[in-house]
């Protein structure tokens, strides 16, 4: 397996550079088709999959929008609170679930239902002043059957992942919806919610400190690994496992031991083999597992969010590994421990990678797992096969990685029972310098890097957001530090469409803009200040300004619209509950995968057998001066 990268070189840059002015004049513009007026100081923005409405964060409370007439259907107060964060889920047709975080760091669940909100539960209670627990971060898995909360206490960070009685709060919520009726009143109606179950506490993990001697002992060093489930080792991920089993920093003492501050998490959704036999029948939709990564840690941890009964163990199915340097077969069978809240959990799954974790990203099938790792290299796991799909290095030495996610370009295979030699993924990187690459990588094809966007000479360049547009095919919205805005093209490497606010106006908060993205209307909201430099003008409407912008109404991104299924949660998703099923299907798939394999391989040779000419060539042209 080969990668390559596209580069450039002064001449080329220069003509690219006049290409770039001549395409800006050219470059078409869209305003907004609208505005309308938001509540003070609002903070964040969110819209339901289904792009029905909008749920706002403000001073004072939140309030829930219809998306086509920007009208408020539903708001709930409280005097002295601030939301700074929110997200929103569908449960059912007419009932959605809302996940917010207050400038306190007070987590809670929200429900809105005919045209009224209520409020469910309160993550993090303070019961004790001096042990007071701040919510970093809150999300709700699609559906609204899970969430997760990172929470910090008193130096100490964990997560809790919580199990949300959604059968039972709907019944509730209907009787309190009846009771509004019934009394004509729009206030809140006193009722017991059903309280939310606490599935998985997960600490960051303890890696003592203390001279290693070698890479034995960095492997026996810690329980995580025996938990590890072998990865397939390929030409393209070579690089990696060598530096990981052969790191020439294992054998330093660590001259610290400190604790995680920060961790990353994703629901998954079901793909594969359960880990431990279990026969746990899954239901289309709803995560099965939850992928954690702690800051400074080089692994990713899986742990299963189903209990399997106890006093039983169970047997990972075992993967081969293809040794380049030997060319030889070894099967690694491991049994891992289940999930049991007695006992502080261990990881089902545990992903090792060479270098620290910078950076992660979950497909929307959530079949790969995408980590932008140190020395600029990303790691594409594979949940199905559970090996790595391909291991690429990036030519973005100048700074690491800051931020990843999957170009949602849909391709044809979105059944992930299909052969992994099929599958093929594109990521969009964001480097801390605001450098932007896209990699497209699979198994048995060439990876390629291309590099979108260089390092930014002025900071106001740097993007403070590239989100890659569901809806519009190898496109992604760049918004700058400056407020620029504009449609790229990851492919051409082309600005399709400037997004150009009135004169009177700029982006809220450019570092960090409050926007959301309909995928059903196909169209951005976006928060807007009124620009300082213009005429003062009255009080309200000074206030910031909702502006919409149509993506259909242009002609130029017609050509890119394409159609998407309503949910990740419709795809077809391939859970193998049985080892012989699991055996059946890898081996399968290394059947299939052969051909691709022996190419990977010959290619491999060829190009050992290039570089030692050209170090013989230059060898002997240095004996000869």
């Amino acid at each position: 397996m080969s990668m390559y990268t596209r580069e450039g070189t002064p001449d080329s840059e220069m003509e690219a550079a006049c290409k770039t002015e001549t395409s800006r004049k050219k470059t078409p513009s869209l305003e907004p088709s609208g505005a309308t007026q938001l509540p003070v100081s609002t903070n964040c923005l969110a819209c339901s999959e289904d792009g029905r409405y909008l749920s706002l964060g403000h001073s004072q409370g939140l309030s829930v929008w219809c998306a086509s007439s920007l009208r408020s259907a539903a708001e709930w107060q409280q005097d002295a609170l601030e939301i700074t964060s929110i997200q929103m889920t569908r449960m059912v047709e007419t009932a959605y679930l809302l996940g917010t975080v207050d400038d306190m760091g007070v987590a809670r669940v929200f429900a809105y239902h005919c045209e009224g909100i209520h409020p469910l539960s309160v993550i993090n209670i303070m019961e004790n002043i001096n042990k007071r627990s701040i919510c970093l971060t809150f999300e709700l898995s699609e559906g609204g059957d899970y969430g997760a909360a990172s929470i910090s206490c008193n130096g100490a960070v964990w997560l809790k992942v919580y199990h949300f009685p959604s059968e039972a709060w709907l019944k509730e919520i209907e009787t309190a919806s009846q009771k509004q009726v019934d009394l004509n009143s729009s206030g809140e109606v006193d009722v017991k919610w059903s309280p939310v179950a606490v599935v998985i506490k997960i600490k960051p993990p303890k890696i003592p400190a203390g001279t290693l001697d070698g890479p034995l002992e960095v492997f026996q060093m810690t329980d995580w690994f025996s938990h590890c489930l072998a990865p397939e080792i390929d030409t393209s991920s070579s690089r990696q496992w060598e530096e990981l089993c052969f790191n020439r920093d294992a054998g330093k003492p660590k001259e610290k031991n400190e604790s995680p501050q920060r961790c990353t998490q994703h629901f998954l959704l079901p793909c594969g083999q359960f880990p431990g036999g279990s026969k746990a029948k899954s239901q289309p939709g709803l995560p099965v597992a939850v992928c954690v990564w702690w800051s400074g840690s080089h692994t990713l941890l899986q742990y299963l969010l189903q209990k399997a009964p106890k006093n039983k163990t169970g047997t990972v199915f075992s993967a081969q590994c293809d040794l380049l340097l030997n060319n030889r077969h070894t099967f690694w069978v491991l049994t891992l421990p289940l999930f049991d809240t007695d006992v502080e959990p261990m990881p089902d799954i545990l992903w090792p990678n060479a270098k620290k974790i910078l950076c992660s990203a979950v497909s929307r099938c959530s079949r790969h797992i995408a980590l932008g790792l140190d020395d600029a290299l990303v790691c594409v796991w594979d949940r199905l096969s559970g090996s790595p799909l391909s291991v690429v290095f990036v030519s973005a030495t100048d700074s690491a990685f800051f931020r990843m996610q999957f170009v949602d370009y849909w391709p044809e295979y979105a059944d992930v029972s299909q052969t992994f030699t099929a599958a093929k993924v594109c990521l969009l990187l964001l480097c801390k310098s605001g450098a932007i690459h896209t990699v497209t990588a699979g198994r048995g094809t060439e990876s390629c890097t291309v590099q979108l966007s260089k390092r930014p000479k002025d900071s106001g360049d740097i993007p403070t957001v590239t989100a890659s547009v569901p809806f519009l095919q190898s496109l992604s919205l760049v918004v700058q530090t400056n407020g620029k805005m504009f449609l790229q093209d990851v492919i051409k490497r082309s600005n399709v469409c400037f997004l150009m606010l009135p004169t009177t106006h700029r982006v809220a908060t450019p570092c960090h803009p409050v926007y959301a993205l309909n995928t059903k209307q196909q169209t951005l909201f976006i928060q807007g200040d009124q620009d300082s430099s213009c005429s003062a003008s009255s009080e309200v409407g000074s206030q910031s300004q909702l502006f919409i912008f149509r993506f259909g109404e242009l002609d130029i991104i017609k050509q890119y619209i394409v159609s998407l299924p309503d949910s990740p949660r419709q795809l077809n998703t391939l859970s193998c509950v049985t080892l012989e099923e699991t055996c059946n299907l890898y081996l399968q798939q290394r059947a299939l995968s052969v051909d691709e394999r022996t190419n990977a391989l010959m290619q491999a040779w060829k190009q050992l057998q290039e570089t030692a000419v050209m170090v013989q060539q230059r060898h002997s042209r240095t004996a000869a001066s």
